[in-house]
């Protein structure tokens, strides 16, 4: 057991000091860019399944930007059942064009055909702001996310910040942005010279000409994560930026632990490429980081010390998240039953694509991934 602790310590004093710092998340949007003399047409697409409840707050936001450049909103009804389409005409904004989506084919998800869609109803504007249905932004949002792409940056992407009322959302909600930014550390996602590439899928923008350097939507159609995709494909066309922010906002609550579960099982066995052998790696991997270090403090001696400094350190890690979203530090004490729970999570999403139900969203199972 104390070597096992040794190693789970080793481990997170790597992660500490050695993966591009990713836990102190400094890479946010608080520091503008310089506005350009010119501002270049945007087209923001949204693709929206059964989001009534949300629609008319999301895509007024998108509205009442104050861009001073031509603007354009393309709203793609992906078949709704609740009156979405609706309530956005309801808006009676003639910036906003309200879409009716088609079906979507044989290897496509349906979110991304209809991003399809309404790229290419978008025409042919500077740039594209691809965001959700669920996402609220704050009125500066746009200004500022060109600016900042317009000093090069092919893709300009925010993580938005997720609700965190329920005690499922605090419990759970700021370990999902803490192991989504250790997965792919933003610093390193910003640095032209790494290979790290990532992006959030609620709010991106993107350079049109980029994209269709790229391959396009289509290039990406069958993903299931598919902003990180986005974020690969657009790397190799130039600089990207991918930032914490609070100018992008979800409207999506998250009042139940099976709420939170079904997020992360609709992608989780999709970022382990499907393989029951990294299944079982990573099953083991968290494990180590995140049970070791308590069955080290019940062992006394040696292994009582080390398993204390582990755990000092993930909790130490996880506190800028909690400040962040404005928590009690205490938390960081939970984050091993935090990380078994992530795991179980994880397994589920093998459980549910092996039974032909991966990827589900908006009562659709979308995983192409071989079973």
């Amino acid at each position: 057991m104390t070597a096992l602790t040794a190693l789970a310590l080793l481990i997170w004093l790597g992660l500490l000091f050695g993966r591009g710092w990713f836990w102190l998340m400094r890479e946010r949007d608080e520091a503008g860019a310089a506005e350009p003399q010119h501002w270049p047409s945007v087209v923001a697409v949204v693709p929206a399944r059964n989001e009534a409840d949300a629609i008319v707050q999301s895509v007024g936001s998108l509205l009442g930007q104050d861009y001073p450049g031509p603007f354009r909103v393309v709203l793609v009804d992906d078949r709704s059942e609740d009156g979405t389409a609706a309530a956005a005409q309801a808006l009676g904004d003639g910036r906003l064009e309200v879409v009716a989506g088609a079906v979507h084919p044989p290897g496509w998800t349906g979110k991304l055909f209809a991003v399809f869609q309404g790229v290419a109803r978008a025409g042919t504007p500077d740039y594209l702001w691809l965001t959700d249905a669920d996402i609220a932004h704050a009125p500066d949002n746009l200004r500022r996310l060109v600016a900042r792409a317009e000093q090069g940056h092919v893709l300009v992407s925010l993580m938005a910040r997720l609700n965190c009322q329920s005690f499922a959302e605090r419990f759970l909600i700021p370990a999902f942005v803490f192991f989504f930014a250790m997965l792919f550390p933003f610093r390193e996602v910003n640095d032209p010279k790494s290979r790290t590439a990532a992006a959030a899928g609620g709010c991106m923008l993107v350079k049109r000409t980029a994209l269709e350097s790229a391959g396009g939507i289509a290039a990406i159609r069958a993903e299931i994560i598919d902003d990180c995709a986005l974020g690969r494909r657009m790397k190799t066309q130039g600089p990207i930026w991918l930032g914490l922010s609070e100018r992008a906002v979800s409207l999506r609550p998250y009042p139940r632990l099976g709420d939170i579960r079904a997020m992360v099982a609709r992608s989780a066995y999709a970022q382990l490429g499907y393989s029951p052998l990294v299944l079982i790696s990573t099953m083991l991997g968290m494990a180590l980081l995140y049970l070791v270090p308590l069955a080290g403090l019940l062992s006394g001696g040696l292994a009582a010390l080390l398993g204390a400094f582990a755990w000092a350190a993930m909790t130490v890690a996880f506190q800028p998240m909690l400040h962040f979203y404005r928590l009690s530090p205490f938390w960081g004490v939970a984050l091993p039953v935090i990380g078994v729970f992530y795991a179980a999570f994880t397994l589920d999403s093998a459980v549910q694509h092996w039974r032909g139900r991966g990827g589900m969203w908006k009562g659709r199972a979308q995983a192409i991934g071989p079973s």
